[in-house]
């Protein structure tokens, strides 16, 4: 049980009801993160936009599975098991490749990014990742720097620098209240990146 109050499908009304239809899956299943926000709507729709814009966005020019597996890393470091649960289903899904998903997976639940069966560019991202989580006041424009070397664009740092920063607002949501996978529909995710406003969960 979440350490706070929440708002079943079932008995929602007005706006929370229909943010819940928006975000549901299958069966009018609602991520029990998303229920999180239930008696502050408003919370869960700035919630789910960032969530969509920054991590399926038709704009990104990252993979998603790669993205998937920095929210991984990230949600690792931060000891969340809820949003390393899902995300690594949604990254396994989207990587098409099981046995390197589940490589992935061990070197991140061992500790060691460096491990992970990545390229150089990739590798670095991940190193980033772990500083900019566990080391936020430490960064320095050289990590930055070193991420334009290993061959990311503007544009990409952006997009690894924002994936980050939500993964850390979601871990602490979820860890701050409560939150469990109870009941949840492991590995949905808004997957209609062509269109921001859909928020439907497949």
């Amino acid at each position: 049980m979440p350490w706070i109050k929440t708002i079943p499908f079932e008995a929602a009304t007005g706006k929370l009801k229909q943010l819940y239809a928006r975000v549901t899956g299958p069966n009018n299943n609602v991520d029990n993160i998303m229920m999180m926000h239930s008696l502050r709507p408003h919370t869960m729709e700035g919630h789910m936009a960032i969530y969509k814009y920054v991590l399926h966005h038709r704009d990104n020019t990252i993979p998603k599975w790669f993205l998937e597996v920095l929210g991984v890393w990230v949600s690792a470091l931060n000891d969340c098991n809820y949003c390393v649960e899902h995300h690594f289903a949604g990254m396994k899904r989207l990587l098409g490749d099981d046995p390197r998903a589940d490589a992935i997976r061990g070197a991140i639940e061992a500790g060691e990014g460096a491990a992970t069966p990545l390229d150089t560019a990739q590798q670095a991202a991940m190193g980033y990742a772990q500083k900019l989580t566990k080391s936020p006041g430490d960064m320095v424009e050289e990590d930055v720097i070193a991420l334009r070397d290993a061959g990311w664009d503007d544009g990409e740092i952006l997009e690894i620098n924002q994936v980050v920063a939500y993964f850390c607002y979601a871990n602490r949501t979820v860890l701050g209240l409560g939150c469990s996978t109870k009941g949840d529909i492991i590995g949905l995710s808004p997957g209609n990146s062509d269109d921001p406003d859909d928020w439907g969960h497949t």
